[in-house]
């Protein structure tokens, strides 16, 4: 650097030799400096070179045309980055008119605001330029904050509407909360969590203590359902269990083919211990019931096929006692005949009466024959 007071020397030589050195300074500023770092030096050189005088000369004006070409690499550098500044700062006001018409309310504001750090960062290009960039940018984003406060407005008021809303189903939720008809109450809580998820939000500030008091009436109602339910599967495997023990005692007499009085009277039994256990569920008694009723019905289908093949046998035997007694009624008649025809033959009083007695005695037969026949007649009757 060189003091003021060698510039007050009017030698030319002297002058000569300082703005040799000034142009010997602008070649070692390297090509590839930054705009902004170069900037400051150039204008101190610009301005030590104006302090110097002019002699004109030839050579004096040849120093002055290289001092001034390699200052013009720097400006048009200058240029090329306000130009590139230019349409760095152009495409961030099209990304920001695009995100003015997102309802992507928080990563569009995110986005927005990133913009802005990028525009305080990219540089400027002269104060005229940089105004009206900067009103397109900043009519952008004025664009997108009006439309997102507009939509924070109308949300709010639908926050309220929801809040309101949910306020009014927590009271109903509380109401059902120690109900016992399990069913229909299940299912009006199912139309209120429908109601609820219409409702949409009720904001950040309310949302989780909302749902929180309404979820806890419900939670309250399902654990006493639940508990209930519990309880009744536990009963109803008991009775289950019960079930299967009769429908096993049911399956031995029933393959048995057994009839007897003692099996019929236990099968009695059964369907009436069957009553008495009540249903085991909706889900295995159907099925249960019918294995049982089945086997029931085995069981008393061959009891009646057993009966009547036994009442069969029993009409056979008693229509052939009948044929015997009818065959032993005409046989004692025919001797009865006989002996009648015998009798008048016969001499002596102790033969004739030796053969009215066999004749009575036959005759008497007959009667006792014929009770007996009547009374197979009838039990045939009857039967």
């Amino acid at each position: 650097m060189y003091h003021e007071d060698l510039y007050d020397v009017n030698d030319y030589d002297e002058d000569i030799h300082q703005k040799e050195l000034l142009l010997e300074e602008a070649k070692q500023i390297p090509a590839s400096a930054d705009w902004k770092e170069a900037f400051p030096i150039i204008q101190e050189l610009k301005k030590k070179w104006k302090r110097i005088s002019y002699w004109e000369s030839a050579y004096e004006d040849q120093l002055a045309e290289s001092f001034d070409d390699c200052l013009d690499v720097f400006y048009k550098k200058r240029k090329e980055g306000f130009e590139n500044i230019k349409s760095y700062k152009e495409d961030l006001i099209a990304q920001a008119e695009k995100l003015s018409l997102s309802e992507e309310w928080n990563k569009a504001s995110d986005e927005m605001n990133q913009l802005m750090q990028q525009w305080k960062s990219a540089g400027v290009i002269g104060k005229e330029e940089d105004d009206a960039l900067w009103e397109a940018f900043q009519k952008a984003r004025q664009v997108f904050f009006d439309r997102k406060k507009q939509h924070w407005e109308e949300m709010q008021t639908k926050f309220e509407h929801a809040r309101q809303i949910k306020q009014e189903l927590i009271e109903k939720a509380a109401s059902l909360r120690d109900c016992e008809d399990w069913k229909k109450t299940s299912e009006q809580y199912r139309k209120l969590m429908d109601e609820w998820k219409e409702a949409g939000s009720a904001g950040k500030a309310y949302e989780d203590q909302l749902w929180n008091a309404f979820q806890e009436h419900r939670q309250a109602f399902y654990d006493r359902r639940n508990a209930y339910y519990d309880e009744l599967h536990e009963e109803y495997d008991q009775k289950y269990e019960a079930k299967r023990n009769l429908v096993n005692q049911a399956k031995e007499i029933a393959e048995s083919q057994s009839y007897t009085r003692e099996h019929t009277s236990k099968m009695k039994e059964l369907g009436v211990e069957w009553k008495k256990i009540g249903s085991c569920g909706r889900e295995r008694e159907d099925e249960i019931w019918a294995e049982f009723r089945s086997l029931m019905d085995a069981y008393f289908n061959g009891l009646k096929q057993w009966n009547e093949q036994r009442h069969l046998e029993w009409r056979q035997r008693m229509q052939e006692a009948r044929r015997r007694k009818q065959e032993m009624i005409q046989q004692q008649k025919r001797q009865i005949k006989y002996m009648q025809d015998e009798i008048v033959g016969l001499l002596g009083q102790k033969a004739i009466d030796d053969m009215q007695e066999q004749i009575e005695d036959r005759k008497e037969f007959i009667l006792q024959l014929e009770e007996e026949l009547a009374d197979i007649e009838a039990k045939l009757e009857e039967n």
